[in-house]
């Protein structure tokens, strides 16, 4: 398994390399035949992809390998930053190649997925409005909360809560963290209010949802055109603004080409992220926008309530630097089955 790991690794930033190169980088250099029968396996699993023939012949990862391989996600993180092996620019077919061609969801985790979105409607049917929209806000509560403790608000639940119910704003805490609180519920809001906003996606709509969510912070709502940096990373995003505009549209294309809302929902959370498109407010967007799309479709949003600001944070560095979305896509089952069992 590790040597596997290790193959892949070397492949994912050696495309194209020949069996003989796939040996000498590894740390325990297998022999002839055991390293045949290792890519001969990755071959059978769809994990390497072969490029011509006899003497000439280079192995590759699939797409779905590059974007679901299991990666350490703790031993990766062991490293400094500036020892992390990494792709510090954003990966232009991403987007366009790699991912129109990977299935996100195992068919196990489909199955989990499922069944909580089964169970959800279940109890959805048995609910008054009512009683629903008395849910809903519940959840946004703990959302507009965790969303904004991931961007550094300081609020604790309770005084959030306080905010959100009776405006009332907490000591000691600062002017924009109480706007950013409330601009969550007033996103999440406008998205109930108009359940099928995010159902077709388009870019507009992702201006608007960021818009609501940055108002009064001092924030442009126009795509950036300047360069950004992200804290803890030498991954840079685009920093012009019409390649930005054009990552944005196929983005848009890839997600209302999907047929499954969860990876609908999925590609928004981590893309959104990963383009960068605003100077500021890009996870919040990616997290509203994910949200839009799940209850555009009749699925159970998420709070993210009970999931690690550290790891979240990590497992979203993984895709920055590696396109690898495994530790995201945890966090997003984990919390979607919360989310049906806590709210609904």
């Amino acid at each position: 398994m590790a040597q596997n790991i290790e193959m892949f690794q070397f492949l994912r930033y050696n495309p194209e390399a020949s069996r003989a190169e796939i040996g000498a980088a590894l740390t325990n250099a297998p022999s002839t035949a055991t390293l045949k029968r290792l890519i001969a396996n990755a071959v059978k699993n769809g994990d390497i992809e072969v490029i011509g023939r006899g003497p000439a012949t280079r192995y590759r990862l699939t797409p779905q390998a590059h974007v679901t391989m299991e990666l350490d996600i703790d031993t990766y993180f062991d490293k400094d930053v500036d020892e992390r092996q990494i792709q510090e620019s954003f990966n232009f077919g991403l987007i366009n190649e790699i991912l129109p061609n990977v299935n996100l969801f195992t068919q196990e985790e489909l199955n989990i997925l499922d069944d909580a979105q089964r169970l959800f409607r279940q109890h959805l049917s048995e609910m008054s409005e009512m009683e629903y929209r008395r849910e809903m806000e519940r959840l946004g509560i703990d959302l507009s909360w965790k969303s904004s403790q991931i961007e550094g608000n300081t609020y604790s639940l309770l005084e959030t809560e306080r905010l959100l119910k009776e405006k009332q704003t907490a000591n000691g805490k600062t002017k924009e963290e109480a706007i950013m609180l409330l601009n969550h519920k007033d996103a999440l809001d406008f998205i109930l209010d108009l359940p099928n906003y995010l159902k077709d996606l388009n870019v507009a709509r992702i201006e608007e949802i960021h818009a609501l969510l940055t108002k009064e912070l001092g924030l442009t709502r126009n795509i950036r055109h300047r360069r950004v940096g992200i804290t803890g990373t030498k991954y840079t995003p685009l920093d012009n603004e019409f390649q930005i505009r054009e990552a944005l549209e196929d983005t848009v294309r890839l997600i209302n080409s999907k047929n499954n809302i969860f990876e609908k929902a999925l590609l928004a959370l981590v893309l959104l992220s990963y383009i960068q498109a605003f100077t500021d407010g890009n996870k919040r967007t990616a997290r509203i926008v994910s949200n839009g799309i799940l209850i555009a479709n009749g699925y159970c949003p998420i709070s993210f309530r009970t999931v690690d600001s550290i790891d979240y944070k990590k497992a979203m560095l993984m895709f920055y630097e590696q396109n690898n979305i495994t530790a995201f896509k945890r966090i997003f089952i984990d919390q979607f089955v919360f989310a049906v069992k806590t709210y609904f």
